[in-house]
C-alpha cells in the first residue's frame, strides 16, 4: 500500500463529496492536499468525473511538478495549487470549484466585505477577485499569488470560479459552504436594492486577530517541525 493512502483517500472522499452537493458539475474543480512533512501534494486528476476515479487515480505531485504516484495527469491547475502552498505557509487544503452563487461574484468582478462573524472569522475580512488569466497559465499563478498576502481564505476568481483554503480539508470544504452562504445572500440582499449593513470594523478586527493567530500557529508548528527534520 501506499504510504500515501490516507491522503489519497482523502482528496477522493471530498472530491465526491464536492460533486454530491453540486459545488462544482462534471469534471469541473480540483482538490489538493499538502502532504506532511514534505513538498509534495495530493491532487484530482485531469477532466474526470470524480464518481467515475478510483483512490488510486489520485496523483501525488511534488513541488517541481514530478508526479510521484498516479497514472493519470494530474489537474491543469496542479502549478496554481503549489504556488499557494509555497506562499501560505498556514494551507494545508485547497479547494477549486465553480459553485453557482460564487461564480456570480466572478462574473460581475464584485467582492464580497464582511457580513456575518462566523464567515469572518474563518474567510477573513473580504471575499476579493482574482484578476482572470488563463486556466492552468503561469499568469493565473501569479495573479492568485498576488492576492495572497491579505490572509484571507476564499477567493473569487474573475470570470472562472472560487478558491477556498483551510489549515486542514475540513476547514478548507467548511470555507467552500461559508463562502455559498454569504454568495447567495449577498446576491439576494443587492436584488433588493436596499442598503446593505457591513460589520463594525472593530468586530471584522477582533474575528480576524482571532484567524490570523491560528494561522501563525500553524505556521510555527510547521516551522518547528522543519528544524527539528533537518537537525
Amino acid at each position: 500500500m501506499s504510504k500515501y493512502q490516507s491522503y489519497k483517500e482523502t482528496v477522493l472522499q471530498y472530491s465526491q463529496r464536492l460533486s454530491q452537493n453540486r459545488y462544482t458539475v462534471g469534471t469541473g474543480g480540483n482538490i489538493s492536499l499538502l502532504i506532511e512533512g514534505e513538498n509534495a501534494i495530493a491532487i484530482t486528476p485531469t477532466a474526470m468525473d470524480y464518481f467515475g476515479i478510483h483512490v488510486d487515480d489520485i496523483c501525488i505531485v511534488d513541488f517541481d511538478m514530478n508526479i510521484l504516484e498516479g497514472k493519470l495527469k494530474p489537474s491543469i491547475e496542479t502549478k496554481m495549487h503549489i504556488e499557494v502552498y509555497k506562499n501560505r505557509l498556514d494551507v494545508n487544503a485547497i479547494i477549486h470549484t465553480h459553485q453557482v452563487y460564487a461564480s456570480i461574484f466572478a462574473l460581475i468582478n464584485e467582492p464580497i466585505p464582511a457580513l456575518f462573524d462566523e464567515v469572518t472569522l474563518n474567510t477573513g475580512h473580504i471575499i476579493d477577485v482574482i484578476p482572470y488569466a488563463l486556466s492552468g497559465s503561469q499568469q493565473l499563478s501569479q495573479n492568485i499569488v498576488n492576492q495572497l498576502n491579505n490572509r484571507c481564505n476564499c477567493y473569487f476568481i474573475q470570470n472562472h470560479g472560487a478558491l477556498s483554503l483551510g489549515m486542514s480539508i475540513e476547514n478548507a470544504y467548511r470555507n467552500v459552504e461559508l463562502l455559498e452562504k454569504i454568495s447567495r445572500t449577498y446576491y439576494y440582499a443587492l436584488a433588493s436594492g436596499r442598503p446593505i449593513t457591513k460589520l463594525p470594523d472593530a468586530v471584522v478586527a477582533r474575528l480576524c486577530k482571532n484567524l490570523h493567530e491560528r494561522q501563525d500557529q500553524e505556521i510555527a508548528r510547521k516551522k518547528a517541525g522543519q528544524a527539528y527534520r533537518l537537525n
